[in-house]
């Protein structure tokens, strides 16, 4: 799926998105509203990750669903 997809279905996705990363709350994952940046850098600071390690994290995840 690419992230085009991902954006246009970030409803459904924000689910999939929380059971991977289950500290992000609803509302950070409602203001990300499916922008990969944003979900990056909420991957980065919740969990203390370089920002590429949360790319590729973000990355892999995308690739999976």
């Amino acid at each position: 799926m690419n992230w085009d997809q991902v954006q246009g279905n970030w409803t459904q996705m924000k689910g999939k998105a929380r059971e991977k990363w289950g500290e992000l709350t609803d509302n950070e994952l409602e203001e990300a509203r499916g922008e990969r940046e944003q979900l990056i850098g909420l991957v980065q600071e919740k969990y203390g990750k370089a920002r590429e390690e949360a790319r590729r994290e973000v990355d892999a995840w995308q690739a999976s669903i």
